[in-house]
């Protein structure tokens, strides 16, 4: 196909003038150098598109983000102190021996509660088996005080016949079994409000023995039978007398059954303070000069030792229970200082 053009109007000379190449559809689009290099670049327009709207998209996405902020030097970051949350600590009672002197360990547990101070455990030897079970039965200090002046001492006496009969003390013990479980309604040991625990002498093997379980009045009664005095109590088989022997201050016991901090209360008097005018006061005294170097081994477990100003008071003298009382009090005032203080350690631990 050729494309052919014509002048009209013109003269017949122009006719005869040499007539411009025709183009054809087979011939090159770049007929000439300048008008080639024009026609690529148009020609390469479409295939550079993708590429100008991908920078394009670039720059608009850093254009549209936002500012990087400069790096600040590091900071040291000091942790905050906690408080220290004190940690709970068992406290342990542990009540010595000492016939009617236990009657001071009533004041001691007075003055403990008037300051918040109760024990988590309780363990007796001899009368601080007394004492301990009806504490730990849940008679407090009050309770226990008016208990205690309410006593008769014929309830806790039942003598033996030693001229028609073979014992082994003139009091059978019954009697003090019997009193204690009517106070506390016959519960068992395992059973009482505070865990509690009666310290005996095996009397075969010498042996200290702690009771806690059973019947709380037969422990009781094994505690507190001071050979020669009370008749020996046969439980399983096995003859058991007064816990004093072995441990007047159950100090050891009170640790082996869960207490941290451990308050004792020692009665033992020196021997040179109590005089002996019966048989009677022979047998305590010779118990008391017994328990003056097991006192001194044991006593150093202990956090807090008690030591009530019982002057001359005798074991067998029930008439000074009051004045037991105010003295068992006033001496564990006179450490409440010190008990708070140690206790206070101790939590922070």
């Amino acid at each position: 196909m050729r494309f052919e053009v014509f002048n009209i109007g013109y003269n017949s000379a122009a006719t005869h003038r040499r007539r411009p190449p025709s183009l054809s559809m087979n011939d090159s689009v770049c007929a000439s150098p300048p008008s080639c290099r024009i026609s690529a670049t148009v020609m390469s327009l479409p295939r550079l598109l993708p590429s100008l709207s991908l920078v394009l998209c670039v720059l608009l996405a850093a254009c549209g983000s936002n500012p990087v902020a400069p790096q600040l030097p590091p900071v040291a970051v000091v942790p905050a102190v906690q408080p220290k949350v004190p940690r709970p600590v068992r406290i342990g009672l542990a009540l010595g021996g000492g016939a009617a002197r236990g009657f001071a360990h009533i004041g001691v547990i007075k003055a403990l509660e008037a300051q918040g101070i109760v024990p988590d455990i309780v363990v007796g030897t001899s009368a601080g088996s007394v004492v301990g079970a009806l504490y730990a039965a849940g008679n407090n200090g009050f309770a226990l005080q008016k208990i205690a002046l309410q006593m008769d001492e014929a309830a806790i006496s039942d003598w033996s016949v030693p001229f028609f009969a073979k014992v082994s003390g003139v009091l059978k013990g019954e009697a003090i079994q019997n009193y204690v479980n009517k106070t506390i309604h016959n519960v068992p040991i395992e059973k009482l409000k505070i865990p509690f625990g009666a310290v005996a002498t095996d009397l075969n093997s010498g042996a200290p023995i702690l009771f806690r379980r059973g019947n709380t009045g037969v422990a009781v009664r094994a505690s507190s039978a001071v050979p020669g005095v009370f008749q020996s109590v046969s439980i399983g088989g096995h003859l058991y007398v007064d816990g004093g022997l072995v441990s007047p201050v159950p100090v050891r016991f009170a640790h082996e059954m869960g207490a941290d901090f451990v308050i004792a209360v020692n009665l033992s008097a020196s021997p040179e303070v109590q005089a002996a005018s019966s048989s009677v006061d022979v047998l305590l005294q010779t118990f008391a000069i017994m328990g003056q170097s097991i006192n001194s081994y044991e006593l150093k477990d202990a956090d807090i030792v008690i030591r009530p100003d019982l002057g001359a008071m005798k074991g067998n003298d029930f008439a000074a229970r009051n004045t037991a009382i105010l003295a068992g009090e006033q001496a564990a005032m006179a450490q409440m200082a010190a008990i708070k203080k140690k206790l206070k350690e101790k939590r922070e631990e």
